[in-house]
């Protein structure tokens, strides 16, 4: 019986995924990160340079023009107490502590120059080099003409010479401590601008990346939230297209189970009596007589064939007795269908169960019990029905090879088991009892199951 043509859907082109957008948008994020990455190295740098080359700078400056401030002031000291008249020492006497303030002096000019900072321009490093000379120079004279005996004029050039020059170089070197300190303080305040600057960079980029991150899971729970509703799309459909073919399926056995039993069990029953009613007519003994016996014992056969073969394809006890009497009858003749033994066990007060039930918990009987004789290699099988407050449980049970080499076969039996258990919101599932082997178990809810096949 061919079921009928069933109305053509529209196609529907297959949604865009969402794979590419995803794609670029964690491409646009390395990329930003990347770029923000060698402009916060490129900042980090430039104030380390900063760091270095003006702070550092500026502070070893700084302690060579402490020093050098230091070496005048012990000049100064030096020339009050050569003025002194009520000194016992005649004024070459100081001459080793110039000399000695001469070396550090020279030295601490060497070292700064090496450690000045740029803002000094080369003339100014000129003007003070020049002063400096030019100092030591009149301090020669005067201890010349202290040494020639003419302390008077010694003296006099003293207050004339060397006091106005160390007076003009402490200025000077007062002048440059300033200038450090200025140099100090733009440096800190460049060093803080280029902190507020990355620290607004930080925020800026930590916004663009929290925005980036809640656009691209957005548009992931939107596509997501699509391709779950297709997929439940998807899924009713084919749950629809599974309760069609299984139910044109047992319409198709019934109806060929109900045409094998009464249109050709009728014909092989009329084929019988009209050869018992020759056979009569016939001679005893004659060899037309044994002909007869034999063909009808041949459409006896047939018939029991085409019977047994009618229940097979769709039991009418099913429809009769309900489906603790077929599975009774069933189980007993797998023996001789199947080549397998099988212990029956129901436990559990009975109960009416729907035929719209029935004939799934039958079908899947059939299969487990068909899945033992081909793949597990055994001969012996247990079927156990159990009737719960709200539920109805078969389980089939053997100790062959076990549940992989049943989930490892190409058939459909499995598919149609678990199918035959969605339809009805039950549950399927394949275990390995501790014995070895496959025990497969289905459980359906009795309460929720008046529905059509």
């Amino acid at each position: 019986m061919t079921p009928p043509p069933s109305p053509e859907t529209p196609h529907t082109p297959p949604a865009r995924s969402p794979a590419p957008a995803l794609l670029l948008g964690l491409v646009i994020t390395l990329a930003a990160v990347v770029a923000y990455s060698g402009y916060i190295t490129w900042q980090i740098s430039g104030l380390r340079l900063l760091q270095s080359e003006l702070v550092d700078r500026n502070r070893r400056d700084s302690l060579q023009l402490l020093r050098i401030q230091n070496d005048l002031n012990l000049l100064g000291l030096a020339m009050r107490d050569m003025l002194d008249n009520d000194g016992p020492y005649p004024l070459t006497a100081w001459s080793a502590q110039f000399e000695r303030i001469r070396l550090d002096l020279e030295d601490a000019l060497r070292l700064g120059e090496a450690v000045s900072v740029a803002a000094r321009t080369p003339g100014q490093r000129q003007y003070f080099a020049n002063a400096v000379a030019q100092f030591w120079d009149a301090a020669d004279r005067t201890f010349a003409l202290a040494q020639d005996g003419d302390e008077d004029e010694a003296r006099a050039q003293i207050q004339l010479s060397l006091q106005a020059r160390q007076a003009s170089l402490s200025a000077s070197v007062a002048r440059l401590l300033v200038e450090n300190n200025a140099i100090e303080e733009e440096t800190a305040m460049r060093v803080g601008e280029i902190y507020g600057q990355v620290q607004r960079q930080v925020y800026w980029f930590l916004g663009g990346t929290l925005m980036a991150i809640a656009v691209t899971s957005l548009y992931l729970i939107r596509s997501n939230r699509r391709l779950f509703a297709e997929m439940a799309t998807l899924s009713d459909g084919r749950r629809e297209l599974a309760q069609k073919l299984i139910a044109t399926r047992e319409s198709t056995l019934q109806q060929i189970s109900r045409e094998l039993h009464d249109e050709f069990g009728q014909t092989l029953t009329a084929i019988g009596s009209m050869l018992g009613r020759v056979g009569k007519h016939a001679p005893a003994g004659s060899t037309l007589r044994a002909d007869l016996r034999e063909i009808g014992e041949t459409a006896q056969a047939t018939l029991e064939r085409m019977r047994s073969l009618s229940q097979t394809l769709h039991p009418s006890i099913l429809d009769d007795l309900g489906l603790e009497s077929a599975i009774e009858w069933y189980v007993s003749t797998t023996d001789r269908q199947l080549g397998v033994t099988v212990a029956y066990e129901r436990r559990g007060p009975g109960r009416a169960v729907p035929s719209t039930v029935a004939i799934h918990v039958y079908r899947v009987l059939q299969e487990a019990l068909s899945n033992v004789t081909r793949h597990s290699g055994v001969d012996q099988a247990w079927v156990r029905l159990r009737f719960e407050d709200d539920r109805l449980v078969l389980e089939v049970e053997d100790h062959g090879r076990g549940a992989a080499a049943a989930r490892s076969q190409r058939g459909l039996g499995i598919v149609t088991m678990r199918e035959r258990a969605g339809l009805l919101d039950g549950r399927l599932e394949l275990e390995e009892p501790p014995g070895g082997g496959t025990l497969v178990r289905l459980s359906v809810p009795l309460g929720r199951s008046d529905r059509s096949v």
